[in-house]
């Protein structure tokens, strides 16, 4: 008998995930709150339905995990841990691309009571960067060698051509949780010294990668590299880092929207009117709604009149006569309309992944420097690769439990050879290929 999945969430990335399950033959059901979206995922397939589900319909969600073989949870991490909890009562196995949260972590001993599995991380960043660098950490290990110094990037940006506003970024997933991240702090180690930057400081501190085959991108750090020391078990490790890629002079403008308080949504405002620059005058800075915006901007962040910060900012529409594109909202969801508008892929258009890791490995007698990089491209009118590098890690590891090929039991992350050996070397039959050189 046929063994079913039940996938909560039809967003951005689960169309390759359907696409590569329904081919062995599962019966899987698409839930989403939005009907269309889960039927847009299921026509193509006779093995799979697509059906509206409202995730707060507790009756429902138990009787879609209880007749069930794995569910896969694809929904806002905030949902899931009730998920996962759920499974650990009848049993189900579980899959989620997002980071592991304390609260999930305090599941394990549950999940292994109940028999099951609950792999996360097994997406792109989370998931596609524990695996390869994993390889690379095990291969120096069992040569006799450490790791002394890690440092890992990863970023979606727009392919080449696709690289069409001066923002230089599209977006591949939820604008909001783009936006949102920009508040983040992060913590890292360089050479011994740990620094922590507040959200508000984050893109300030960056600095230039090259990367063989896609150039110079600026990197930025993403939250707290430290807790992948012990996750990584990297005991002589003085250098860990990880960090977003994005396209040049992308820091500078996205630290002058921080300053402005783009990215906080701790004040909602009902029955938005106006334009732009009177939201950003009134309801940001508090002032008058005839202030000019332009040099009050000058004035504020020590701005010349050429700067490309301001030059972004006229694009976007912040000087002009642009109408406030939501009645309702806090000004993140004001520039998430803004960009969701002007900065949304095009019919045809290719995004690109690059993924990037650098090692420094310390043996008796030698130290060598390793990279391992992903370059991946979306497929022009198909998936993107944002899609693709997220969802195709998942479903390999969803085809793995199913087959019994990965039989341990709790809460997981894909950091274990017998999961990622598999994933990687799938992924590269799937066309998704992690380079690794070393010097």
């Amino acid at each position: 008998m046929s063994k079913k999945i039940t996938i909560f969430g039809a967003g951005h990335v689960v169309k390759p995930m359907v696409d590569y399950l329904a081919d062995y033959k599962y019966l899987i059901t698409v839930a989403d709150i939005v009907l269309e979206k889960a039927l847009g995922v299921a026509k193509p397939h006779k093995n799979v339905d697509g059906i509206q589900l409202d995730i707060n319909d507790k009756a429902r969600v138990e009787e879609l995990i209880k007749n069930c073989d794995l569910v896969v949870s694809l929904l806002p991490a905030t949902l899931h841990v009730e998920v996962a909890k759920k499974c650990i009562e009848f049993k189900t196995n579980m899959v989620t691309t997002s980071y592991i949260s304390p609260q999930m972590r305090e599941l394990d001993q549950q999940a292994k009571d109940a028999g099951i599995i609950i792999l996360n991380e097994i997406g792109v960043d989370p998931g596609i960067d524990h695996m390869s660098a994993m390889r690379i950490f095990h291969k120096v290990q069992d040569e006799g060698g450490k790791i002394v110094s890690f440092m890992s990037y990863c970023g979606g940006l727009p392919a080449p051509e696709a690289n069409t506003n001066p923002l230089g970024y599209k977006f591949s997933w939820a604008p909001k949780g783009v936006l949102k991240a920009a508040g983040n702090g992060a913590k890292f180690m360089i050479n011994g010294e740990i620094k922590e930057i507040e959200g508000k400081n984050l893109f300030k501190n960056y600095w230039l990668v090259d990367v063989k085959g896609a150039g110079t991108l600026e990197a930025y750090p993403n939250r707290n590299s430290l807790d992948y020391i012990d996750l990584y078990d990297l005991k002589d490790v003085n250098t860990m880092y990880r960090g977003t890629f994005r396209n040049i002079s992308h820091c500078e403008t996205w630290y002058i929207m921080s300053q402005m308080g783009f990215y906080k949504e701790d004040e909602i405002f009902d029955n938005l009117s106006g334009t732009v620059k009177e939201f950003i005058l009134t309801k940001m800075f508090k002032t008058e709604k005839d202030k000019c915006l332009k040099m009050l901007l000058m004035e504020k962040y020590n701005l010349s009149e050429e700067s490309v910060v301001l030059k972004k900012f006229e694009w976007l529409g912040f000087f002009d006569d642009t109408p406030i594109p939501i009645k309702k909202g806090g000004a993140v969801d004001v520039l998430t309309a803004i960009m969701l508008e002007k900065m949304s892929y095009k019919e045809g258009e290719r995004d690109l992944l690059v993924l990037h890791h650098k090692f420094t490995a310390e043996y008796p007698n030698k130290t060598q420097k390793i990279t391992s990089t992903m370059i991946d491209y979306g497929i022009p009118n198909g998936d993107t690769s944002m899609a693709r590098t997220v969802s195709l890690p998942a479903a390999i590891g969803v085809h793995m439990i199913l087959q019994n090929k990965i039989t341990v039991k709790g809460v997981h992350m894909p950091i274990l050879p017998d999961i990622y050996n598999p994933v990687l070397n799938e992924l590269e039959n799937l066309d998704i290929k992690v380079i690794e050189r070393f010097y």
